[in-house]
C-alpha cells in the first residue's frame, strides 16, 4: 500500500535530521611575502597576488620586511592595495624585520596593520641622491609625502599626526609604539596567533563598507615567487647589474678585436641587454652615464696621443666616480657598493687600456705576414742563386728562420753564403751577402 504523503514527508525530515551537516570550508587566506627592496619586481608581485585574491573573494596577507625603496613604486602599490576589493592585511614579520621608508607608507595603507614583537616602522622621510635640496626642494619633498600619507591614514582611523613624524623627523616606532600611537591596529607573534586574532573581527574598508573576517580552521595559501620574479628581484640588485655590464662589455670587445669567434660576441650581447634590462628596472642618473662614456673616450684618446698615462688615470676617475653615482637610489641597499665600483674601475680600464694597446700593435704588424715576414732576416743560401737572366730562369732556395724560400740575388751567390734577405715579392725573396 502507497504511504500517504504525511508519512513520506516524516521520514524526509527524519533522514535530513540524521544527516550530518556538512560545514562549508572557510575561503582561503593568501600569503605573499616581501622581503626585498621596493622596486617595480615588488609591485609586479603584489599586484599579482591582489588579482589572485580577488579571484577568490579572499584577503591577502603581507609579510613585510623592507629598508625601504623607491618612492614611485611606493606609489604604485599603496595605490594596488587602497583599490583592492579585497582586505589586505600587512604584516611587519618576523622578529627583527622593518618597514623602513617606503615600506611605512605601505603598512598604514592596509586594511589591517599588524607587527610582530622585536619589529620596528618608520624613518620615512624622503631622499634625494646627489647634492643636499634647498630649503624651498626639502620643504616641497616633505609636504608631498605627508599630504601622500596623510590622505589614508586619516581614512584608516590611524594616527595622522604621529605618522608626518615618520616623515617630518624620520622617527622610528617599535611594535609597541605604534600599536600606543594608534599607527597599527594588532600585535602578533606568528601567523597563528595572528589568524586567532583576525577571527570575528570586523574591518571598515577604505569607501566605508564593513567586513567580518572568519579565520578559525581558515588555510593560508602562500604565493611562491615565480621564476621570472627570482631572477629579477636578482637583476635589481645593482652590482649584479653592473657586473654583467663589464662582464658584456669586455666579451664584445674581444669579438671586434677576433671576429668570427662568435660565442663571446653573443654572450657579450646577451649579457650586456640583461645588464640594461635590470639598470631599467632602478634610477639611472643620467650625469654617471656622461661620465662612463667619458672613460671610454679619454681610453682611446690616451692610445692616440703621448700623454704617459695622464688621461688613462683621467679616464679611470671617471669611471669610478660614473659607476659610484649611477644609481640614483634613496636607500644604500639599492647603491652601488662603493669598493666594487672603485675595484671594477681599477680592473677595467687597466685590462681595456692593455687589450686596447695589443690590438693597435697588431695592426701595425699586422703586415709582416707570409714572404714579408722574412724581410730583414739573416738567411744561408741552398744553391747557386743569381739574377733572373737566361743563365738563372729558375729562382734559387735558401734557407731563413728554419723554412726553405725561393730567392733570387742581384749577383750570382755560390752555396751554403750568408745572406740577408732585403726584399719581397710574389712569395719571393730577394738577399744579398751579408
Amino acid at each position: 500500500m502507497a504511504a500517504s504523503p504525511l508519512a513520506r514527508w516524516l521520514s524526509t525530515a527524519l533522514l535530513l535530521a540524521a544527516t550530518p551537516a556538512f560545514a562549508q570550508p572557510a575561503p582561503p587566506i593568501y600569503r605573499l611575502e616581501i622581503r626585498d627592496t621596493i622596486q617595480p619586481v615588488a609591485a609586479w608581485r603584489l599586484q599579482r597576488a591582489l588579482a589572485t585574491a580577488a579571484a577568490d573573494h579572499a584577503p591577502l596577507l603581507v609579510e613585510l620586511d623592507t629598508p625601504g625603496g623607491l618612492l614611485d613604486t611606493t606609489r604604485e602599490m599603496v595605490g594596488a592595495i587602497l583599490a583592492s576589493p579585497v582586505p589586505v592585511i600587512l604584516y611587519i614579520a618576523p622578529a627583527g624585520a622593518r618597514a623602513g621608508s617606503a615600506g611605512f607608507f605601505l603598512l598604514e595603507s592596509a586594511d589591517l596593520a599588524v607587527m610582530a614583537p622585536g619589529t620596528n616602522a618608520g624613518a620615512a622621510h624622503p631622499v634625494l641622491e646627489g647634492a643636499p635640496p634647498d630649503d624651498t626642494m626639502r620643504q616641497k619633498l616633505e609636504n608631498d609625502a605627508d599630504a601622500f600619507l596623510r590622505s589614508y591614514t586619516t581614512r584608516r582611523n590611524r594616527n595622522p599626526a604621529l605618522a608626518e613624524e615618520a616623515i617630518r623627523t624620520s622617527r622610528s616606532f617599535s611594535a609597541d609604539e605604534a600599536l600606543q600611537a594608534g599607527l597599527i591596529d594588532l600585535i602578533a607573534p606568528d601567523d597563528a596567533h595572528l589568524l586567532a586574532a583576525l577571527d570575528n573581527r570586523t574591518l571598515t574598508r577604505l569607501d566605508g563598507s564593513r567586513i567580518t573576517l572568519h579565520t578559525a580552521g581558515t588555510r593560508l595559501l602562500t604565493l611562491p615567487p615565480t621564476l621570472r620574479d627570482t631572477l629579477l628581484s636578482r637583476l635589481a640588485n645593482p652590482n649584479l647589474a653592473l657586473l654583467l655590464l663589464a662582464a658584456g662589455a669586455l666579451l664584445i670587445y674581444l669579438e671586434f678585436n677576433t671576429p668570427g669567434t662568435i660565442v663571446p660576441g653573443s654572450l657579450g650581447a646577451i649579457l650586456v641587454l640583461v645588464s640594461l634590462f635590470a639598470l631599467n628596472l632602478l634610477p639611472i642618473r643620467h650625469t654617471a652615464v656622461a661620465l662612463i662614456a667619458a672613460a671610454l673616450v679619454l681610453l682611446v684618446l690616451e692610445l692616440k696621443f703621448p700623454t704617459h698615462g695622464i688621461l688613462a688615470a683621467a679616464s679611470i676617475l671617471c669611471l669610478t666616480f660614473g659607476t659610484l653615482t649611477l644609481i640614483a637610489a634613496p636607500i644604500p641597499e639599492m647603491r652601488v657598493n662603493p669598493w666594487l665600483a672603485v675595484s671594477l674601475s681599477l680592473t677595467l680600464g687597466i685590462l681595456t687600456l692593455v687589450l686596447m694597446r695589443l690590438a693597435l700593435r697588431a695592426r701595425h704588424h699586422k703586415f709582416l705576414l707570409g714572404a714579408a715576414a722574412m724581410v730583414g732576416h739573416q738567411a744561408t743560401t741552398l744553391e747557386p742563386i743569381g739574377p733572373d737572366t737566361p743563365a738563372h730562369p729558375q729562382p734559387g732556395h735558401v734557407l731563413v728562420q728554419g723554412e726553405i724560400w725561393e730567392a733570387r740575388s742581384p749577383s750570382p751567390l755560390p752555396p751554403n753564403t750568408p745572406v740577408q734577405v732585403i726584399s719581397a715579392s710574389d712569395s719571393i725573396l730577394t738577399v744579398a751577402p751579408r
